[in-house]
């Protein structure tokens, strides 16, 4: 089993940072509010992480077509 030293936690910190930044920013754009309408209950009861992750997913795919 691989361990994780201190020093390699110290480095996540910066990414949880970016990450928490990109995923409020996702959630305020229009393109994802207008998803989010359209979006089915079951999708409207996830977390916030759970629903931008689903929209990403999503955009990546129609986006790949």
């Amino acid at each position: 089993m691989a361990q994780i030293s201190a020093s390699s936690t110290v480095q996540l910190s910066p990414d949880i940072n970016i990450w928490q930044s990109l995923k409020y920013a996702i959630s305020a754009s229009s393109g994802f509010q207008s998803w989010q309408l359209e979006s089915n209950d079951q999708v409207k009861g996830l977390r916030l992480e759970q629903q931008v992750q689903i929209y990403l997913r999503e955009t990546l795919e129609t986006l790949a077509y």
